[in-house]
């Protein structure tokens, strides 16, 4: 069985609002292309709620009212519903949301068209160490389910960049980079064991950052310590939150933490599964919008230097088990 975990498909209603591949509003050309190159669930969801991934003046993705994600979500299981064997959906949230929000995604995933939440690696240029994410991080855990954390529309560091296809494949990669080595960094795998974390675009350069993070979370250069961060009361005054928490461990967090396989790369997929291992890697396509072949990623993950039963656990048996499809209708 081969599960793609990471999809996108968006209402008519959204593409007449804002600009946006085709692709993404064809559910007909999106399965028949599936069921062509053999996949047999996946897996969608939206980083943006109802709102838009292309920059729009006057659209605020982080300030969408409650009956409009109940409005898009609705749509999103009814189409799980017309489609019960091909596809199942995430909930959108909002990682700094207020409780009104918050109590809208529980709300939401009590429908069974939802395995899942997906939110983003930053928002507004703010990391997810901020103490301000830990009603997401609680109620995540609480829930249960996995969470695709994807880039935002607007990745940090890209505010003065109008080149929109560097800011989607640069861009986003770094954000997801710095997001998920924040996760790690500030603890919430400790303070939460049971969160189950996904990094989209094969998690960024995560890969690569075990050893780094150790040096954050010890720096020894500096004699012992880093410099201590400004005074809580200096942090307020500033209108920044408080300081994050630093792990005891970030290097084993982020081995704790799982990844996509979409970043249409061998090297980016032999070193995941090299430094995470083949039981922390689901597939994952970004498809719709991105238009490379699936069978194309499918056989990436064929030709990777492992056995035959680590590939499909990759390809399906991963997914399989962490989203508990087994057990649900």
């Amino acid at each position: 069985m081969i599960i793609d975990i990471h999809g996108h498909l968006s209402p008519p209603e959204a593409a007449r609002r804002f600009p946006m591949p085709p692709s993404l509003t064809d559910v007909d050309g999106m399965l028949a292309a599936r069921a062509e190159a053999g996949i047999d669930l996946t897996i969608i969801g939206s980083p943006v709620g109802a709102g838009a991934m292309a920059r729009v003046p006057g659209v605020d993705n982080y300030k969408q009212p409650r009956d409009r994600l109940r409005g898009f979500h609705a749509w999103m299981s009814g189409l799980v519903s017309s489609f019960p064997d091909q596809l199942r959906g995430y909930v959108y949230a909002n990682p700094f949301g207020d409780d009104d929000h918050l109590e809208g995604v529980r709300e939401t995933l009590a429908d069974p068209a939802f395995v899942g939440l997906i939110t983003t690696s930053s928002v507004r240029g703010e990391l997810l160490g901020s103490p301000r994410a830990d009603s997401f991080f609680a109620l995540a855990a609480e829930a249960g389910v996995p969470v695709l954390v994807h880039a935002p529309a607007e990745p940090i560091g890209t505010e003065h960049v109008d080149n929109m296809g560097f800011v989607e494949q640069v861009g986003r990669f770094g954000d997801v980079t710095a997001g998920m080595a924040m996760i790690a960094f500030a603890g919430w795998l400790d303070k939460y064991p049971g969160l189950r974390l996904i990094g989209a675009t094969g998690g960024g350069a995560m890969a690569l950052l075990p050893e780094r993070l150790q040096t954050a979370a010890r720096p020894r250069h500096w004699g012992g310590g880093a410099p201590s961060p400004a005074p809580a009361s200096d942090q307020q005054a500033s209108g920044r939150p408080a300081p994050e928490a630093v792990s005891a461990d970030p290097a084993a967090a982020l081995r704790r933490m799982y990844v996509d396989t979409s970043p249409f790369s061998p090297a980016h997929l032999s070193l995941n599964a090299e430094v995470l291992g083949p039981e922390r890697m689901l597939f994952g396509s970004d498809s719709p919008p991105l238009s490379a072949p699936l069978e194309d990623l499918i056989r990436m993950i064929e030709k990777l230097p492992l056995d035959k039963a680590s590939q499909q656990l990759i390809l399906g048996g991963n997914a399989e088990a962490l989203f508990d499809l087994r057990s649900r209708p």
